[in-house]
């Protein structure tokens, strides 16, 4: 694989640790700051609203600029966002400082996935976008938890300093790395590029990317509940438990990235139904300790095993005009199903059927993506054993 998608790597590294490792620093915020825990909760949801705004906004305003400039200006808005967090006064800063980092997350993985395909040959399309998206599930496996010890440490404030340390990193190997191109990543025609992201197909892959990850993020955002108040583990157990989680997370990516190389249309399918199936049968297994740590890292796996598949279908659908806005709309549809999922969580809970029933309720979500998915192969049909280069 060429360097340069190991440059999108770093950057995708810095951007998932800043999105997640909040969470295990809200204690340390809300009583720095002096708000409420579920106030600083909010930041979680203020940044998602970042991502679903920001990708397609700065993907048109960037749309006519060169590859490497748009990825360069991503990675300067990025480090200085978390450079405001770091000397943030008060909560409102600290939230309008979360949501302006936001708007370069989903901009730099859509953009970023195209030009991650334009770097290989066209049967290894799909396992580029894979390793670049390596770089956010190893943020959630190492720097996540080695922010949120620096946070409690040393105050939240490090973590964020040490997060804008490695943008300005990210920032130069980028500036190193990743040829430079005269031209656009595509004509920017914004009529076209609209018409385009209003396809059926096009359309049916963002309803099949929010389902799919509101599933996930339905059980995820739960899961310390679960494993303490279900499976009976003690409240210290679920850090080393989540590593389970991220191993999982490089795993499915790259096997995920490998099929959709060779059978793009059965790995979004398969994909859906495993995941599915591992939501739905760890009802059961959250009952037995070694099940439910062995089901942790399959969840992981079947998450992250669905991204490079719904990405890379996502820009197939879009071929000939606007594949960069409908990337970043897929990763903006990525974290609406993020949001979507935690609050069918929490109504699970707190409405009934209770905390028990949040895995096999949000086993039916992949199901629905699933359904979509028939639904789109019906309009567009293509061969499902074809391999995606034939289709590219």
């Amino acid at each position: 694989m060429p360097l340069a998608l190991y440059a999108l790597a770093a950057g995708a590294f810095g951007i998932g640790v800043t999105e997640f490792v909040i969470m295990g620093l809200l204690l340390d915020v809300s009583t720095d700051l002096g708000v409420s825990i579920s106030a600083a909760g909010q930041l979680i949801s203020g940044y998602a609203l970042g991502v679903v705004i920001g990708a397609p906004l700065l993907t048109i305003v960037t749309g006519r600029w060169p590859r490497k400039t748009v990825l360069l200006t991503l990675m300067a808005v990025f480090t200085l966002g978390n450079l405001a967090c770091a000397l943030a006064p008060d909560y409102w800063t600290l939230m309008a400082a979360r949501v302006l980092t936001a708007f370069a997350h989903g901009t730099f993985f859509g953009v970023g996935s195209v030009v991650a395909t334009g770097l290989v040959a066209p049967n290894r399309k799909a396992s580029a976008i894979a390793l670049m998206f390596t770089g956010l599930t190893i943020a959630n496996m190492l720097g996540v938890p080695f922010g949120t010890w620096l946070g409690q440490a040393f105050g939240w404030r490090a973590t964020f300093w040490a997060v804008t340390l490695v943008g300005i990193v990210a920032f130069a190997i980028i500036l190193l790395l990743v040829p430079r191109s005269p031209a656009a990543l595509e004509k920017s025609d914004l009529r076209g590029d609209l018409a385009v992201l209003g396809r059926a197909p096009v359309l049916l892959g963002f309803a099949v990317t929010v389902l799919g990850y509101a599933g996930v993020f339905a059980v995820f955002t739960y899961i310390a509940p679960l494993l303490t108040e279900i499976t009976g583990f003690a409240e210290a157990a679920v850090s080393p438990i989540l590593l389970v989680f991220g191993g999982g997370l490089i795993a499915g990516n790259l096997a995920g990235g490998k099929f959709a190389d060779r059978w793009l249309v059965p790995s979004v399918l398969g994909s859906l139904v495993v995941l599915a199936l591992v939501l739905g049968t760890m009802t059961f297994a959250l009952q037995n300790r070694a099940m439910a740590v062995i089901f942790v890292g399959l969840l992981g796996a079947a998450a992250f095993a669905t991204v490079a598949p719904l990405q890379m279908w996502v820009l197939e659908k879009a071929e000939g005009a606007g594949q960069s806005l409908a990337s970043s709309f897929n990763i903006a549809a990525f974290n609406l199903g993020n949001a979507a999922g935690a609050w069918l969580g929490g109504m699970v809970i707190a409405h009934g059927p209770g905390l028990g029933a949040v895995t096999w309720v949000a086993a039916l979500l992949p199901l629905s993506a699933l359904a979509v998915a028939w639904l789109a192969l019906r309009l567009d049909r293509p061969t499902l054993g074809e391999p995606a280069s034939a289709r590219s």
